[in-house]
């Protein structure tokens, strides 16, 4: 039996060289380690390059962002001054302009197109070729400012060719001189951002840069195939890209390494002789290992007697190994004799000391709570002949508590004899683990839990109006959007009522903000009582609310019936006191209300249209609601059209000055003129005042217009010079609004007035009375300039001789309402000879308006009057017929 395996033995040392054999692995070992290192090598070399491209490339990024968006920043200052200085000159752009390109900034230069027809530019040498450039009719680039002016925002073109020369990027800015629903398009503001000096600035053109770098997207649009910079080839090489983000799109940047992706990694061939070392440091034990694998083979034969008590004491290794931190017990269930090993004792708390072990050593360590249930799960499993998993808790005796599981199986001696195997391990961690995760897990639900409420909180929060609680207007735009979508799909319609608290202001300023707060949480309780099911109501403003109500189908007959019945219930209920710290508060609501019944879905107009009936609702008395209408759309179309008609005018020169005629009371001489102001309209023919000056006030364009009468009154004066007429001074109205012009003074000066030719009419109603400081300032400057200031209007306000003293006008001038009744009524006559002694006490002349017959004119000399004006005499006229009145007039004095 022992040659057998002797001889095989033999055989196989001579066919099986183990030395050889581990050679040959050790070598193919180290080829594969050295071939999956280098593979390893060159795959993190081209990761760290694409982390440094990155990195340039983030770099680049940056700059190109900062440096446009600095530029775009820089010309918006211009923008808003020329905002508010629509008249700006080639002189006064250049100032602001240079101002503006005198720091480090890549503007090439910057040109403004009024009405989109360019005719400023900074700097104006060597761009003298752009100058009356008329973007309607430049197709490359009409769209781009055409796109400026519709959209209301900046656009970014380029790169483009440029009217000067070289390529640069663009940006136009739309300018509107006025806000909201009134304002005006100026025109378009361009900036040239040079291309090559943004390239540079940027990092583009470094000589040093160690990338290739491609930029794509024209005009922003983003990724294109075909960059404006670079070359296509960078764009095809799997490069590392970013985004630049522009006001208005972006580009795209794309870069690759300059020596491109393959590179050789720099440690390649120190990587390389660390492998051969390896390879010989591994191959020299494997050569040794043979040797000793070839010397043992001869001495196996000796050691077979040996093998079988080293496999023995292998199983036992094994075993041992096997059980690592597991103790191992037996139970002799017929006599309770209990097997431990050193582990187990360990376990238990029991010192390792060999000693014997019984049933009640188990038992007695076992935690109070737990021996129950183990020991009818140990019953079960032997009832059963089953194995037995448990798991418990140990007492020990120093109050320490362990956790162990337990795994047992019963098994039957060759005698007969019952016993159970089992093993323990500690699993007192895991436990703790999983108790430690349990929690995390519970205060981690209990943290999302309060995320989640405060996210609630911060969305209703934002939705709602702190103080009310009724949604905001925020709130109110998510629902209309909701509206349209339904109107659209399922047929919705509704109605908006746009309500306005009356006297919420003075209450407000009386009792405090405090007593305004309650009115309006007070407010916003009636309108919830008040709402049907379905009904929706925000606050959009200080004392504004909204109610959205849906329409139903079988309402939408008598829907104006359903909506002012909801309105006079809540104009009846807000009508009641309100007690706040013993006040009784009363304010009462106006309403508006629109629908879109018979409309497209448009948020914005329904919204519009409820605003402007809240307006009417106001102006017919408030405490009222009011529907938009037919008649209603009407006016405002009219009111529109005036509006516009009135601006156009203005720009046409349509608006000309008439002059009435001012007549010494004793000789009838011309001692002046009081120019007014006329509408040449070129379809109505000739408009009073009346006509069209309340909507020049909403237009805040009354100053404008006054300036244009003083400027025209003005040039007629000298041509009446130059014709021989001896026109003393003429009489110009000017507006409050003016009087407050900061400006006011500036452009005075500029008209180089002769002093005492010009006199300015302050209507009474101006608050002589006001202490307001550019007000006071003004009037003296005016003083000082030699122009006089007269009072209009006199008798029909609440000026004071105080006011007159400290305001000390040259002239004022009796209203017409006053002069009229003194032929029929001596109280009258008597009032109107009361002012003029006081005019004569405080040393100011008196000037009758109004004078429509020579009976007047004679009562008025016999008071004392200084000088007449009215119809007796003449009407207001052209400067053409004035001329011929005057002289037929001085014809017949001469007669």
């Amino acid at each position: 039996m022992g040659a057998k395996p002797s001889a095989l033995r033999s055989l196989l040392r001579l066919t099986w060289k183990p030395t050889s054999v581990l050679a040959c692995l050790a070598i193919i070992v180290v080829v594969a380690t050295g071939l999956f290192a280098e593979h390893q090598s060159k795959r993190l070399h081209e990761e760290r390059l694409r982390s440094d491209v990155l990195a340039h490339v983030s770099l680049i990024r940056a700059k190109l962002e900062g440096n446009i968006n600095s530029n775009i920043e820089l010309v918006r200052g211009l923008v808003a001054t020329i905002a508010t200085e629509p008249e700006m000159d080639q002189a006064r752009f250049e100032q602001l302009a240079a101002q503006l390109l005198a720091g480090r900034t890549q503007i090439r230069n910057i040109v403004a197109a009024p009405d989109l027809v360019v005719t400023m530019v900074h700097p104006l040498e060597g761009n003298e070729r752009v100058v009356g450039l008329d973007y309607n009719k430049n197709e490359a680039q009409r769209e781009a400012a055409l796109k400026a002016r519709d959209t209301g925002r900046l656009v970014l073109a380029g790169p483009l060719e440029l009217v000067q020369g070289g390529q640069g990027f663009i940006a136009r800015f739309p300018v509107f001189t006025d806000k909201g629903e009134n304002r005006h398009f100026w025109g378009i503001v361009s900036a040239v951002i040079e291309a090559d000096r943004l390239y540079a600035d940027s990092g583009l053109l470094d000589a040093d840069l160690p990338v290739n770098v491609a930029i794509s997207g024209q005009d922003g649009s983003g990724f294109d195939e075909k960059p404006f910079f670079g070359s296509e080839k960078t764009t095809g090489n799997n490069p590392v890209t970013a985004n630049v983000i522009l006001p208005t799109g972006y580009w795209t940047i794309a870069a690759t390494p300059t020596h491109g992706w393959y590179q050789t990694p720099p440690n390649a061939w120190l990587l390389r002789l660390a492998i051969l070392a390896g390879g010989i440091l591994l191959l020299i034990p494997a050569v040794a290992v043979g040797q000793l694998i070839e010397e043992r083979l001869k001495n196996v034969d000796a050691l077979q007697q040996r093998e079988m008590e080293l496999e023995a004491l292998s199983r036992r290794l094994s075993l041992a190994l096997d059980s690592s931190q597991i103790g191992v017990w037996e139970l002799n269930t017929s006599t309770n004799e209990l097997f431990w090993d050193d582990r187990v004792n360990q376990l238990y708390g029991y010192p390792p000391d060999g000693e014997k072990r019984d049933y009640r050593h188990w038992e007695r360590v076992i935690h109070p709570d737990d021996l129950p249930r183990v020991l009818r799960d140990s019953e079960r499993a032997n009832l059963a002949g089953d194995a037995l998993q448990t798991q418990y808790r140990l007492l020990l005796p120093n109050g320490e508590i362990r956790h162990l599981r337990e795994s047992a199986k019963a098994y039957t001696d060759k005698d007969g004899t019952t016993r159970i195997v089992g093993v323990n391990w500690d699993v007192t961690a895991d436990v703790t683990l999983a108790e430690s995760l349990k929690r995390a897990n519970t205060l981690t639900e209990a943290r999302n839990a309060e995320l989640r409420a405060a996210k609630e909180r911060i969305e209703f929060n934002a939705l709602h109006d702190s103080l009310t609680g009724l949604p905001n207007r925020r709130f109110l735009d998510t629902m209309l959007a909701q509206h349209i979508s339904r109107f659209e799909t399922d047929n919705e319609r509704a109605g908006l009522l746009h309500l306005d608290l009356d006297r919420f202001k003075q209450i407000n300023d009386t009792l405090g903000h405090a007593a305004g707060d309650a009115m309006l949480v007070h407010a916003a309780s009636v309108l919830k009582a008040n709402l049907r099911h379905g009904d929706f109501v925000a606050r959009v403003g200080g004392d504004e609310f909204v109610v959205l109500c849906k329409i139903e189908e079988q309402d939408r007959k008598r829907w104006s019936d359903v909506l002012s019945g909801l309105a006079d219930r809540i104009i009846e209920e807000m009508h009641q006191p309100v007690l706040f710290q013993g006040h009784e508060c009363r304010f009462g609501v106006s309403i508006g209300i629109a629908c879109d019944l018979d409309q497209f879905g448009d948020p914005g107009r329904l919204l519009v249209n409820a605003d402007l009936a809240l307006y009417r609702a106001k102006n017919r008395g408030r405490n009222r609601y009011q529907f938009f209408n037919d008649a209603l759309q009407a006016e405002i179309v009219t009111t529109k059209r005036m509006a516009d008609d009135i601006l156009s005018g203005l720009e046409r020169s349509e608006f000309v000055a008439y002059y009435q005629p001012q007549l010494d009371a004793t000789t009838h001489e011309i001692i002046g003129v009081e120019a007014l102001a006329r509408w040449n309209h070129p379809t109505a023919g000739l408009l009073m005042p009346g006509d069209f000056m309340k909507i020049a006030e909403e237009l805040n364009v009354v100053a404008t217009i006054d300036r244009v009468i003083l400027e025209q009154a003005l040039r007629d004066m000298k041509r009446w010079a130059g014709a021989g007429l001896n026109v003393p001074k003429a009489s110009v109205n000017v507006s409050a609004r003016r009087l407050h012009d900061e400006e006011l003074i500036r452009s005075l000066r500029a008209l180089s007035i002769k002093p005492g030719t010009i006199s300015f009419e302050l209507v009474e109603s101006i608050f002589l009375d006001e202490n307001d400081d550019q007000f006071t300032w003004n009037v003296d400057q005016i003083k000082a300039l030699g122009i006089d200031i007269e009072i209009d209007d006199f008798g029909t306000g609440y000026a004071s001789i105080v006011s007159l003293l400290k305001l000390k006008p040259r002239r004022l001038k009796i209203d017409r309402q006053l002069v009229t009744p003194i032929l029929a009524s001596p109280t009258q006559r008597h009032l109107v000879g009361s002012i003029i002694d006081i005019g004569r006490s405080l040393g100011i002349e008196v000037l009758a308006e109004g004078v429509e017959t020579m009976e007047h004119a004679h009562v008025l000399q016999a008071l004392g009057c200084n000088g007449l004006q009215g119809h007796a005499f003449a009407e207001a006229m052209s400067a053409e017929a004035f001329i011929e009145f005057a002289r037929k007039l001085k014809a017949r004095a001469a007669s």
